[in-house]
């Protein structure tokens, strides 16, 4: 039996589209990392695309092995190579370890290196770069109470995943503040250049230069990533969408997964336009709309659609129960409903008239085999049919 019969229709039509860009709305529990991982193991043993080819990228370290694990489970059998599965910023690494000189620039001055970042760069964490804010305030002469190297930090993060630059930020600014910032935002890039150091959202800005700027370091991986596939595409900020456009070259083999109800990190540079314009952007793109969940009953979903249902930037679609999965939880509850019936709970009263916390009460089974409460014994347990 082929793999594809575990899927449903619109799971099915979403695995098996391989050319040219997909979208794929999925909703929590809808089964986005099954498609995903089907679709690279229906390229790789279907289609006979090259492992290697395929490059899919999420956002955590955890979702990345989990995805990895599935595809190994469905067609590792078939060839030594793997497909690259990683993070954003680990794919950033890869690259930017092996083309970031083609960005540097020959010095003015004669007998001096070129001025850019080196291959051996170190990436810097939250703690060395509170060290090197810290130091720059101290320069500066700026008090750090009233203005902390944290919500500094903070702001630089904003302005980069926005891809502004520091004259940018000062042109914008409508207070002091806004304008200390730009200046320590300016130094603080002066710093991490003389370190041969990056941020983690330099990983992503610097990635995306490289590629927009090196024409040969683009081709190359153009070439070589025939197929794209983007996972949470909702939580894309700007360098990341710019990045996966980059990538997606002529093709436009582009599969990219998500759910715009879902976007939640706007805060830190998400931006949700990137989900609800990828038609804009590819009009040759095919929408697949997983509305099958798996997860959880028809009266969750119901009330989870009223309420995003009022989001006025979305993209409509209805999402009902799997029909098993139904059944599956109507037993559930008729047990859990019988364990309930079973209970008798302790009821202790405190001086202020309140019942007390019925978390903290013991349950052991009775002589009939099912569960009672802590005074059973002084009362027969309820014998359920």
């Amino acid at each position: 039996m082929s793999f594809l019969d575990e899927l449903n229709p619109q799971q099915r039509e979403a695995v098996e589209t391989t050319d040219g860009p997909v979208l794929i709305l999925a909703g929590a529990g809808s089964g986005k990392t099954r498609v995903i991982t089907f679709r690279i193991a229906y390229l790789i043993e279907q289609m006979g695309v090259m492992p290697e080819a395929i490059l899919a990228m999420t956002f955590t370290n955890k979702a990345a092995a989990e995805m990895a694990e599935r595809v190994e489970k469905l067609v590792g059998r078939l060839s030594v190579a793997k497909p690259v599965i990683s993070t954003f910023h680990s794919f950033c690494v890869r690259v930017l370890r092996r083309d970031i000189e083609a960005l540097r620039i020959p010095s003015a001055v004669p007998g001096q290196p070129p001025i850019g970042l080196a291959k051996n760069f170190v990436i810097y964490d939250e703690s060395d770069q509170q060290q090197v804010v810290k130091s720059i305030m101290r320069r500066l002469g700026l008090d750090d109470k009233q203005l902390t190297p944290r919500n500094v930090l903070s702001r630089i993060s904003w302005a980069k995943n926005h891809m502004l630059d520091p004259q940018e930020i000062y042109l914008q600014s409508a207070d002091p503040k806004t304008e200390k910032i730009a200046h320590i935002f300016e130094e603080y890039r002066k710093e991490l250049l003389k370190a041969n150091a990056m941020d983690f959202d330099d990983l992503l800005l610097e990635a995306m230069r490289l590629l927009k700027s090196v024409a040969a370091v683009r081709e190359y991986y153009n070439r070589r990533f025939q197929y794209l596939l983007v996972d949470e595409y909702q939580d894309t900020n700007r360098p990341q969408y710019e990045l996966m456009r980059l990538l997606a070259g002529a093709g436009h083999n582009v599969c990219a997964v998500g759910d715009e109800d879902q976007s939640i990190y706007s805060w830190r540079g998400a931006d949700i336009r990137n989900i609800l314009e990828f038609e804009a952007d590819f009009p040759e793109a095919k929408i697949v709309r997983l509305e099958e969940n798996y997860r959880s009953t028809q009266n969750i979903l119901g009330a989870a659609s009223a309420v995003v249902g009022n989001n006025v930037r979305r993209k409509a679609r209805i999402c009902g129960r799997h029909g098993r999965a139904e059944r599956r939880s109507a037993t559930t509850r008729l047990r859990m409903a019988r364990t309930r019936r079973c209970l008798r709970p302790t009821r202790s009263i405190n001086m202020c008239g309140r019942r007390a916390n019925a978390a903290k009460r013991r349950a052991r089974p009775c002589s009939t085999g099912r569960i009672r409460s802590r005074d059973c014994s002084k009362r027969p347990c309820a014998a359920i049919s």
